[in-house]
């Protein structure tokens, strides 16, 4: 059911939270909720969401929207000059104690976790709009060990499974949800599975898959695949030494004969398929993570980037009947 505003004459907040008045304020000067959500760099989705949740705590309607146009209602004109004042003065106390580093001081280091994935187009598209910045890939899978390396300062970013965290890692990083990504298994090419074109989780049953266990830069993935699996009858492989590039996996894959649980980009090898799981589809919910205290132009790039390629590519719908652990419906639900 959408949000309602409270019925007239409810009590007011007793706070608001400056995101929604900015939400508000992106909103009223545009009169386009696309090109609002553009300029904060975040999803329409979420700027709708926390224009409802606005509307909702103060009460009111603030637009009149129509498939043509939106408009300020009364209430939403006479909240405008309040959201000014009070973002301004938001503004000059962060101004007066925070020190913003001049565009383009240093380079920015993204994690983009493999080539040929998604994450690199947003790297693409992060520095066509901030060419004056330098934005460096790096290619190392795992957030558990990103998280670790933007925390001690030598990383700024990355990609990946933001809820497998530690709560206490959580609280000092930020997300920006990107994609629902589809997960898939990778098969022998003689296993029986390997002629179907998507596998259902059923037919899964009684097989040992591997995903990632005992790899300490990637314990979300292993926690994720865990969840899928519980009360499914499939097993999660025991640790294993991590196979490293094309030809090691080959001779891994054709030696053990294990199914590998893999990302939807994950690319062909040699003597493997990769076949889409369906029945439920499982997701795996990737956000764009960096440190909470960095500001960087290249981040608000990057933020701008993920937003518009996921509106463009649809990537935070989730397909009807899908599965994703609850406690990453609710991260993903929400944003810093």
């Amino acid at each position: 059911m959408p949000d309602q505003p409270a019925a007239p004459g409810a009590p007011a907040p007793a706070h608001l939270e400056p995101r929604l008045l900015r939400a508000f304020l992106a909103v009223a000067e545009e009169l386009h909720f696309t090109r609002a959500a553009a300029r904060l760099y975040v999803a329409q989705q979420a700027l709708s969401r926390d224009i409802r949740r606005l509307e909702r705590e103060l009460g009111v309607e603030l637009f009149a929207r129509s498939t043509r146009q939106v408009a300020l209602t009364a209430d939403g004109a006479r909240l405008l000059p309040y959201a000014r004042r009070a973002l301004e003065a938001q503004d000059e106390l962060l101004a007066a104690f925070t020190r913003r580093p001049a565009a383009g001081t240093r380079p920015l280091l993204v994690d983009v976790n493999s080539p040929g994935l998604v994450f690199e187009r947003i790297l693409e598209r992060a520095r066509e709009f901030a060419p004056e910045c330098e934005l460096m890939a790096r290619y190392e899978s795992g957030l558990t060990g990103a998280a670790a390396e933007m925390t001690a300062g030598r990383l700024d970013a990355s990609f990946g499974r933001y809820a497998g965290l530690d709560p206490a890692v959580r609280a000092r990083l930020s997300q920006q949800p990107v994609r629902y990504e589809p997960m898939t298994v990778v098969l022998p090419g003689g296993h029986p599975l390997a002629a179907l074109d998507a596998v259902p989780l059923a037919r899964l049953a009684g097989e040992t898959v591997y995903a990632g266990a005992g790899n300490p830069r990637t314990p979300e993935w292993t926690d994720l695949a865990a969840r899928l699996f519980e009360g499914r009858g499939i097993a999660v492989a025991p640790p294993a030494p991590l196979a490293v590039g094309v030809e090691e996996f080959r001779r891994i894959m054709a030696k053990t004969g294990t199914p590998v649980l893999a990302a939807g980009d994950f690319p062909a090898m040699p003597g493997s398929v990769v076949r889409p799981l369906t029945d439920p589809v499982p997701l795996s919910p990737v956000s764009l993570v960096w440190p909470t205290a960095l500001v960087h132009p290249g981040i608000d790039a990057l933020r701008a980037a993920a937003a518009t390629l996921a509106e463009e590519n649809d990537w935070l719908r989730k397909p009807p009947g899908a599965w994703i652990p609850g406690i990453d419906a609710l991260i993903m639900m929400s944003r810093d």
